[in-house]
């Protein structure tokens, strides 16, 4: 039985059941008996997404670029704030805490530098490669110590909050659905840059899925849209829907990632 998970992007709690809501009546009208199941942090995701038994879950667009066989790409979720331009696209915003003195990248340099995972796009590489440039203008390191393991956006958040680094990434989408969802978490930090926006995790699939069953599921995300009484859960979630893009489009976040030849603890 392919199983369906949005821990991504499940922010809290109430973020987790509004997924469920959201997936649950895409299952509903697909006619699909597929189980939504947990994988709640601190649970590594890459544990979850090494499974065989994938129907729809949401996965890094990294690693679902460089698996192989690669996984089907479902469909992406499609963020209603108009800084994605109704696109199925998200970057990484570089925040700082809320009552640092820094107000520019530039400014924190010589301090600590934090990240998620070293395989996570928004938390890691898209961030290594942001500031990639400004390392070969600088002409030395930027940093004099690096921060991983910081696992999510809440990790981040609690080490910049308190004091364990000066700057760090957050994956704009999940920092979005903090605001509303966990505003006072949110509050701790405050976006001094982001980058540029690439394509956004996708649901995807590692089981065997019939063409049929992959049209009915794809058209019943496309019409969460359209579905009066999913309106508040999608509002909540800063989801105006689902698209479905063209999975090669996300083979650049694997040549990002194998072009960076420094780490963080390099940087």
């Amino acid at each position: 039985m392919p199983i369906v998970n949005a821990r991504m992007y499940s922010v809290t709690a109430e973020a987790k059941a509004d997924w469920h809501r959201v997936l649950g009546w895409a299952l509903q009208r697909a006619d699909l008996d597929w189980d939504i199941v947990d994988h709640d942090a601190p649970a590594p995701l890459a544990q979850l997404w090494a499974r065989k038994d994938l129907g729809a879950v949401m996965m890094c667009g990294l690693p679902f670029s460089r698996r192989k066989p690669r996984p089907t790409l479902i469909a992406a979720p499609v963020p209603s704030p108009p800084r994605y331009g109704g696109e199925p696209v998200y970057c990484t915003d570089i925040v700082v805490a809320t009552d640092s003195l820094h107000a520019s990248i530039e400014d924190t340099f010589g301090g600590v530098v934090g990240y998620t995972l070293a395989d996570s796009m928004s938390g890691a590489v898209a961030f290594l490669d942001h500031l990639l440039p400004l390392r070969a203008k600088r002409g030395t390191r930027l940093y004099g110590a690096a921060v991983g393991g910081l696992i999510n956006a809440r990790g981040v958040i609690d080490a910049l909050a308190e004091g364990r680094i000066d700057i760090g990434p957050l994956d704009s989408y999940s920092h979005d659905l903090l605001k509303h969802y966990h505003p006072v978490l949110a509050a701790r930090v405050r976006t001094i840059e982001s980058t540029a926006m690439r394509p956004i995790p996708p649901l995807v699939a590692t089981a065997a899925i019939g063409a049929d069953a992959l049209a009915r599921l794809r058209d019943a995300l496309l019409h969460t849209r359209d579905a009066g009484e999913l309106a508040a859960p999608m509002a909540r979630l800063q989801l105006a829907g689902f698209a479905v893009p063209d999975p090669s489009r996300y083979g650049a976040l694997a040549a990002i990632a194998d072009a960076s030849a420094v780490t963080f603890e390099d940087l």
